[in-house]
């Protein structure tokens, strides 16, 4: 009750008609103390004050054009003491509609009132609930707030902090570029004030990420004579403060990746990739390991020449595994809020571990078997992958796709500790994010030497790749298809029943008409899997032959490219080397039209795939061959091939002469 007396109290005084009572309600003292501190490091004050409607007061007198500017000034000062208390608080300033309020006051001649502005646009657009379009709506804001960049060191920092936080994507990094961000920002790495250098730093950080454009200007700014990488490398040795070297090393990450910095030039291999390791070391902080760990992950992910630096650069693999351990002794961290923080945040050390142990292994053998071999790795990735947190579920998977590229440790470590089993439990219902890496993971242990196949094809694979196949993500059908296509690879009939049987002819001809071309390729990777070995074409060729001849027709008719069309005719290379089979071509002219019709096509690989089928629909050897030649001369496919015999390719030339023999013999 005291607290809300007092607080109606000093909102009474914002109502005086008096304009010096109301400045003073603002600033000078009351009887105990000034509204202005009475807001400040107090949330429960602040909130008193937002619901006896002290905010549209202040705006109003913010806005009004009969306020002294020393009245504006402070009433803007509250309102960033307001906004510095809890997310509803900047949730009620929001619908009061402050940001207009405030981007106005910009326009004001007076600099002590344009700072109080700005600190109080800075306040409110680092909130987590301020959606950074506000920023974006009104197209005169940036130009203006690039304008007010000389003014200040205060309003330097204010902006610098305001871009940093609402540039997120390629379309405001076009709108701040084009507005001339990096040649406004560029000088103020230069400033006497820390600050104002360090919120430059991190502009460029967030304007460089993932924007080819950006990065390719920034690689030649000059700032006093010095190139702007130069003075990022200057910025990353190690007697300046962690959080520059930390920025400066994402500065230099981005600009690599983005493809304006060479993997291999010294600024990356002798500065940034050690200064990231650094920071992965036991000494520093939570969120400078995980920060150093992330971006370091995302330097070395595409460059198998820095991942092997990385991995024995100050014992990176090793030092990786204490993320796992912490923190290792409670006693080490006397501050125990600092303590809580950690617990509370520990996970974030595992899911950054994780990535970059991802990179690490992406390439090179030597370096998963050596992360394969760092204490309990296997054990910890397992247990990973039933963490509670989707980040470090989603880390883990990757990290355990990404070493499931070797064939040893897919024979070996994989199978010594059961993996498919954890990951089979993450495919039943995890978000797609995870989905798509898990089933990509899946594909490889489905190959026909991963000694896993045999117990995930007893534990239900079948169905859930065939669920997969009807997902809206395409990354998803790709990947159920592509995981049933290694499944199929030299299988049993009964496997591939199972697989005919679970995925329905329907399924598989909605996968043939797939607009994703990938999916395409993965389901005439599947059929030509399916109809492999003479039983099995045979077998299947008699229960769904009249479909799949549909299919292969509709395919050859069709708009496709080269790829598909081979893909399509090795399919009827393999029905025509069935017993029976052969037949469901043989009696279907229009096929056989087809057939010739590749054989002289202007495209080596077709008419070689065209070849395969001839071939095999006249072979001697095999029952009704002499029937199948005879109709086939008939169709003139005998001048075809003495045509072929004089091809300038030789495996066609070969072919050709191999075929007119089945004829001569």
């Amino acid at each position: 009750m005291e607290v809300t007396a007092s607080s109606r109290h000093y909102v009474d005084r914002l109502f005086d008609p008096d304009p010096q009572k109301v400045l003073q309600g603002v600033i000078t003292l009351g009887e105990k103390r000034d509204m202005k501190n009475a807001v400040i490091g107090n949330n429960k004050q602040k909130a008193n004050l937002i619901v006896l409607g002290a905010v549209p007061r202040l705006l109003y007198l913010l806005q009004q054009e009969t306020s002294s500017t020393e009245l504006k000034t402070e009433c803007a000062v509250v309102l960033g003491s307001l906004a510095m208390g809890t997310e509803n608080n900047v949730k009620s300033l929001l619908d009061c509609h402050i940001i207009p309020a405030l981007l106005q006051g910009l326009l004001s001649p007076d600099l002590k009132f344009i700072e109080a502005c700005l600190r109080c646009l800075r306040t409110i657009f680092t909130s987590p609930v301020t959606p950074e379009e506000l920023l974006y709506t009104d197209a005169t804001v940036i130009p203006h707030l690039m304008a007010l960049l000389s003014r200040s060191r205060y309003t330097q920092e204010y902006i610098c902090q305001i871009f940093s936080h609402c540039c997120k994507g390629p379309d405001h990094q076009t709108i701040l570029f084009n507005h001339g961000a990096v040649q406004n920002i560029a000088h103020l790495l230069t400033s006497l004030s820390y600050k104002v250098r360090m919120q430059a730093l991190k502009c460029f950080s967030v304007l460089a990420f993932e924007n080819p454009q950006v990065s390719m200007t920034l690689v030649n700014v000059l700032v006093d004579g010095e190139l702007l990488p130069q003075i990022f490398v200057k910025m990353l040795q190690r007697d300046k403060p962690i959080e520059m070297q930390l920025t400066s090393a994402k500065c230099l990450t981005y600009m690599c990746r983005a493809g304006a910095i060479r993997t291999d030039d010294n600024c990356i291999v002798l500065k940034t990739l050690p200064c990231l390791v650094r920071m992965c070391s036991k000494e520093r902080l939570l969120e400078e390991r995980v920060e150093g760990a992330e971006t370091l992950a995302y330097l070395i992910e595409p460059d198998v020449e820095l991942q092997r630096i990385a991995s024995i650069t100050d014992h990176l693999i090793a030092m990786l595994a204490d993320y796992f351990k912490y923190p290792s002794s409670v006693s080490a961290i006397t501050d125990i809020k600092r303590l809580d923080h950690d617990l509370k945040h520990a996970h974030e050390l595992r899911q950054a571990a994780f990535k970059l142990y991802a990179s690490l292994g992406a390439n090179d053998e030597d370096i998963r078997k050596k992360i394969i071999e760092t204490e309990n790795m296997m054990d910890r990735i397992v247990t990973g992958l039933s963490e509670s947190s989707v980040k470090v579920r989603l880390a883990a998977v990757r990290c355990l796709h990404s070493l499931s590229r070797s064939v040893q440790q897919l024979r070996t470590s994989f199978q010594d500790h059961a993996v498919w089993k954890p990951l089979m439990k993450v495919l039943q219902n995890a978000p797609d994010e995870i989905l798509v890496v898990a089933s990509s993971m899946l594909c490889n242990l489905l190959l026909e030497f991963s000694p896993s196949k045999e117990p995930i094809l007893e534990s239900g694979a079948v169905e859930l790749l065939c669920g997969l196949t009807q997902s809206e993500n395409p990354a998803l059908r790709v990947n159920g298809i592509w995981a049933l296509m290694n499944m199929a690879f030299q299988a049993e009939q009964k496997i591939k029943a199972d697989i005919l049987r679970s995925l329905s002819t329907e399924q598989l001809f909605r996968l043939l008409s797939d607009s994703d071309l990938n999916v395409l390729m993965k389901t005439l990777g599947l059929l030509r899997n399916l109809l492999s070995t003479r039983p099995h074409i045979d077998k299947i060729m008699s229960t769904h032959g009249k479909q799949i001849m549909q299919a292969v027709t509709l395919i050859l008719e069709g708009e496709h490219n080269i790829e598909v069309k081979e893909q399509t005719l090795c399919i009827l290379a393999n029905i025509a080397d069935g017993t029976t089979a052969k037949d469901l071509i043989m009696t279907n002219d229009d096929i056989l039209q087809k057939i010739k019709y590749y054989m002289g096509h202007s495209h080596v690989k077709l008419q070689l795939a065209a070849m395969f089928c001839i071939s095999n629909l006249i072979w001697n050897e095999e029952e009704g061959s002499q029937e199948r030649q005879d109709k086939l001369r008939d169709m003139g496919i005998v001048d075809i091939l003495h045509k072929l015999s004089q091809s300038p390719d030789s495996n066609l030339c070969d072919k050709a002469k191999m075929a007119l023999q089945q004829y001569l013999a």
